[in-house]
């Protein structure tokens, strides 16, 4: 992906598919937005067809004192986490 241009799409989804995974990011402090980024990049990685996408901030609030988006103090997100609901599963 060239600089920091992000594709935009629109997607219907089941109201309760929704539901379950605003859940989901609740638990792993994403938002819906980027719990679905998550959930894709890792069906693509196990289906054998990752990309080199640029690397998904860390989860939850930026920190106030760091930079624009957060990285000055944060590990860019590991793609086969799970984050903390799969942990309790």
């Amino acid at each position: 992906m060239a600089g920091k241009e992000r594709k935009q799409v629109l997607l219907r989804l089941d109201p309760a598919v929704h539901a379950a995974i605003a859940k989901w990011a609740a638990d792993d402090l994403r938002s819906v937005n980027a719990q679905i980024e998550v959930l894709l990049r890792r069906a693509l990685d196990d289906a054998g067809r990752g990309v080199k996408a640029a690397p998904l901030r860390g989860r939850g609030r930026p920190r106030k004192d760091s930079g624009e988006d957060g990285s000055e103090h944060r590990a860019a997100e590991p793609s086969h986490d799970l984050g903390p609901a799969a942990a309790s599963k």
